[in-house]
């Protein structure tokens, strides 16, 4: 598959862009639209090369998972909501994509079912950023409201308008919401560290290098379009600095490795949402190179913590050391993606930290304040970088739980490709990175850079902050031992913490549904029966009450003899049914009743709903009959203040059907299906009951459905009436 897009390079390089689109709902303006440009292909390379690694990483790592198999069925599901999402050009399309791919993290986050943790971290997973899911489609429909369109790339003239129209405070709100829980921006950021509970690769693949990317695309893809604001620009770039440097901070008091790796992540992908704030050409530029040597580096070392965990047993960077001799390859591997991390020439991630630096620099304002927090933040990803790629290879050799070896090929050759791949972009950054930034370039702010990429610029301010930044980290890591045991125990106020937020959230929630259990969900049908019947008059009278002035009212009281006998009967049966005190009177009187409604049927044409109505209630009669003839006595009469909630209520519901005959009997209704099954049923369904026909012919998958729910139910009858519990009769 990487091939297949890399294929396609020549022509994107030229400043091509393929789109394919075909209807999929054309009355709501939805297609299938998918756009492969210069943003949408790098997205695409990275998605397919990493997931290369990860699956052939995989074939090794997950051997000894009883159900791989489910395994690589998840993961690839993910891999092509992923490429689906990039590639979409209509943004309902873009929305199924994006919770596809929530619904597949939550798979392979929840992957180890067994185990508490991880079903309570992929919940959070799922509800954190499908919530932010929601909140995007609100911003796309109001986005719809405003340009009347759903096609992305119909709305690369439309900035002014979009930008000028009243919703647009709430599009930047919604859209952003959506992207900054999906990137796991502050405040949101807490459900990614939890996500380590994943298998190895799922936390290489999901949360490096891809799925938490998708809200950065999302922010570079709507940049033109809704972008150039102040509201737009300064929103994402505080959320991203302040991201950027509350991650790395946490990261201080971490042993996991992978959670070491995972807010050190968190740091990077508010640095790459703080240069789309900055939105410079350089700042731009800056984006792109530091997304791909992220996305290489990152990778990497996860797939060696992965590693590390199955070959010694334990991630715990403080039980890792001196492996160096036991497993040189992955020395080797984790060193390049080490030093491309810290930012260490000759690898990308050096031309990807000195072009944050410039492009930060070049700001007019907050220029100073933000390249101090860049410094501060990278430095504790130096930090980082030497607790993992460095620590558990070097110094004194320390005992693991598992004898210490060198890993499988196919976990070596995943992480060595994009470890080598770091060190040849930062070597001919112009060959390989070049042209697809001019690109992507274009799609982000629909001009191009027209600016070189160059692994050495010479000695400068730049330079010296790359090594203050590695004089820090060094620092950092050395008296980090010596502070580790007091930060431990230290923690922000419940106040502070978003995850405490999060947790008093779900609380609230699940006391309000006990609540909600409790009083709707009791056991009693007959609270049932009113909880849906009050809701369905209240909806139903609100959309009535608004649509008053259609009703007209023409009252005929010409009725023959027949129809006022039949009244007769059915109010006086209507009256015994809910004064009776015996159960077969009351069973007569419901079945006297449905008779009576039968025979209208008849009166008024419709001899076929008369036949099924009589059909209906002999079963029903019968039914009842031999059912409650072995219940208890009837139970007394409920309290007098119960009988007149049930009066009202069946009152209400009366009125309401009598005001919705009304409705529909006040105009013709202009359905052109009337008239299409009228010509339609002798020629099509042989027979002239046009009703039959419909229900029989041109409905019958519907019947069908009907039927088999009731032979469904009828099954669960008998299963309930054969039921002996403890063997009893």
């Amino acid at each position: 598959m990487f091939f297949g897009f890399l294929s396609r390079y020549p022509q994107i390089a030229a400043g091509e862009v393929i789109r394919e689109s075909m209807p999929w709902v054309p009355s709501l303006g939805i297609n299938f639209s998918f756009l492969l440009d210069g943003l949408s292909l790098s997205f695409v390379l990275i998605i397919t090369l990493i997931g290369a690694a990860v699956f052939l990483y995989a074939g090794a790592y997950m051997k000894a998972y009883a159900q791989s198999g489910r395994f690589y069925i998840y993961i690839g599901i993910f891999m092509t909501s992923m490429l689906g999402l990039v590639l979409s050009d209509n943004m309902l399309l873009m929305f199924m994509f994006w919770e596809l791919t929530g619904i597949s993290s939550f798979l392979l986050i929840g992957f180890n079912h067994h185990k508490e943790s991880a079903r309570k971290s992929a919940l959070q997973a799922l509800l954190v950023t499908g919530g932010g899911g929601l909140a995007m489609l609100a911003g796309i429909i109001l986005l719809y409201r405003v340009t009347g369109s759903f096609e992305i790339s119909s709305f690369y003239d439309m900035n002014g308008t979009i930008t000028a129209h009243a919703l647009y405070p709430a599009i930047v709100v919604l859209m952003l919401i959506g992207a900054f829980t999906k990137s796991a921006q502050f405040p949101f950021h807490f459900w990614l560290p939890n996500a380590m509970e994943a298998p190895t690769p799922v936390s290489a693949y999901l949360h490096s290098a891809t799925m938490v990317k998708a809200g950065v695309y999302l922010i570079a893809r709507m940049n033109h379009e809704i972008g150039g604001t102040s509201l737009w620009q300064d929103t994402v770039l505080v959320t991203g600095a302040v991201t950027m440097l509350f991650s790395a901070l946490l990261a201080f008091k971490q042993t996991d490795l992978k959670k070491l790796l995972a807010y050190s992540t968190l740091s990077v992908l508010g640095t790459l949402v703080m240069l789309l704030g900055i939105g410079s050409k350089l700042a731009i530029k800056a984006f792109f190179i530091y997304l791909i040597a992220h996305s290489l580096y990152k990778g990497t070392l996860f797939l060696v913590a992965g590693t590390l965990d199955h070959e010694t047993g334990t991630r715990d960077v403080a039980k890792l050391g001196g492996l160096r001799k036991l497993m040189p390859v992955t020395t080797f591997t984790a060193a390049l993606a080490s030093l491309s991390m810290m930012g260490i020439i000759p690898l990308v991630g050096f031309i990807g930290k000195e072009t944050v630096y410039k492009s930060i620099l070049e700001l007019e304002y907050w220029g100073i304040f933000l390249i101090t927090v860049a410094v501060f933040a990278n430095a504790f990803v130096v930090m980082v970088t030497l607790l993992v790629g460095f620590k558990p290879f070097w110094g004194k050799t320390m005992p693991t739980p598992r004898q210490a070896h060198e890993a499988p090929l196919k976990m070596l050759l995943g992480p060595g490709l994009l470890a080598v791949l770091g060190l040849l972009f930062g070597l001919f950054p112009d060959f390989f990175i070049g042209t697809m930034l001019e690109q992507s370039a274009q799609s982000i702010l629909s001009e191009t850079l027209s600016l070189k990429i160059a692994i050495w610029e010479g000695f400068n301010l730049v330079l010296l902050l790359s090594f203050v930044t590695l004089l820090l980290g060094g620092a950092l890591y050395l008296i980090r031992g010596k502070m580790l045991g007091r930060v431990q125990t230290m923690s922000f106020p419940a106040v502070f913490r978003p995850s405490a937020w999060y947790e008093e959230t779900m609380r609230g929630l699940l006391s309000f549904a006990r609540q909600q259990t409790r009083f709707v969900q009791n056991g009693y049908l007959r609270n049932y029966m009113i909880v849906v019947i009050v809701t369905t008059v209240a909806l139903a009278s609100f959309a009535l009450y608004r649509s008053a002035g259609q009703i007209s009212i023409a009252p005929d009281f010409s009725i023959t003899f027949y129809e006022g006998a039949l009244a007769f009967i059915i109010l006086v049966s209507t009256l015994l049914l809910i004064t009776s005190t015996s159960r077969l009177k009351s069973i007569v009187s419901l079945g006297v009743l449905g008779f009576s409604i039968g025979i209208i049927f008849v009166i008024y044409g419709a001899p076929d709903l008369g036949l099924t109505t009589f059909a209906i209630e002999t079963l029903n009669v019968i039914l009842f009959v031999l059912v409650l003839y072995r219940l208890p006595g009837f139970l007394k009469l409920s309290r007098s203040s119960n009988r007149g909630r049930d009066a009202v209520i069946a009152l209400c519901v009366g009125v309401l059907m009598t005001l919705m005959v009304l409705f529909a009997s006040s105009f013709e209704l202009s359905s052109g299906l009337k008239q299409y099954f009228a010509e339609t049923s002798v020629p099509a369904g042989n027979g002239r009951n046009v009703v039959n026909v419909i229900l029989v012919d041109f409905r019958a998958i519907d019947t069908l459905g009907e039927i088999t729910v009731l032979a469904i139910a009828a099954l669960g009858v008998v299963a309930l009436l054969k039921l002996k519990p403890d063997g009893r009769e």
